[in-house]
């Protein structure tokens, strides 16, 4: 079977991908839209300075670790938003792992983020105390990490987005959450799907969240 011709992109962006909103190709760079690189979803808490907890819907990041120590890498982190100032001042957050049927709730702390919110309730969460971290997790997560911050770097240098690195000091994870239908089903991971858009014309303007398929099954 013929592959379909590659079309390559550098780092000038395209004149033929347009904005959808002002300043779209200043938070998100072109290549987030023409490569549709899936990203798992979570959410972050952390403390405000008035003590209320906040919480955050995030995405485009990794978890990785040697035997120094295991790592959450928290890409796309907005630097003008509550959750980058609170872990600045904090030293510390959390991230909570939860299912698509949580997703509405999820959203709701977008949209309903003030100082004064408590995100929790917004979104319909349950406050679980945390061992390691003053801020707290959440209940509803199947998996959850308390991280203490490693680093926070202006990524590209111009003071939009952040790189930040949390070492993560203890994980609460659910009895099954070993198990391949769990971790890939409807009550697993959901991944982020970010408005992929042709590279030829620009077009396309949906969003997905999915779900893993497993299509090989092996023993190690």
């Amino acid at each position: 079977m013929s592959r379909s011709t590659k079309i390559e992109i550098g780092k000038q962006k395209p004149e033929m991908l347009k904005e959808l909103w002002p300043g779209q190709y200043e938070v998100f760079s072109h290549f987030e839209y023409v490569s549709g690189v899936p990203q798992v979803l979570f959410l972050v808490t952390t403390l405000k300075a008035n003590g209320k907890p906040n919480v955050c819907f995030h995405s485009w990041s990794s978890f990785y670790g040697d035997v120094g120590g295991y790592y959450a890498v928290m890409g796309g982190m907005g630097m003008y938003t509550h959750t980058y100032q609170n872990i600045l001042r904090e030293k510390e957050f959390c991230i909570g792992f939860i299912s698509p049927k949580y997703y509405d709730g999820c959203i709701k702390t977008i949209s309903e983020n003030s100082e004064d919110a408590d995100e929790f309730e917004v979104g319909g969460f349950t406050i679980e105390p945390s061992r390691t971290v003053k801020c707290p997790r959440i209940k509803e997560a199947f998996l959850s990490f308390e991280c203490t911050l490693q680093s926070a770097t202006d990524l590209s240098g111009k003071g939009i987005c952040a790189l930040v690195v949390g070492q993560i000091q203890l994980a609460a994870v659910e009895e099954n959450n070993h198990e391949l239908g769990k971790i890939c089903g409807k009550d697993g991971f959901m991944f982020n799907v970010h408005s992929p858009k042709s590279a030829v014309s620009g077009e396309g303007q949906t969003t997905a969240v999915a779900i893993l398929d497993p299509v090989r099954i092996m023993n190690e």
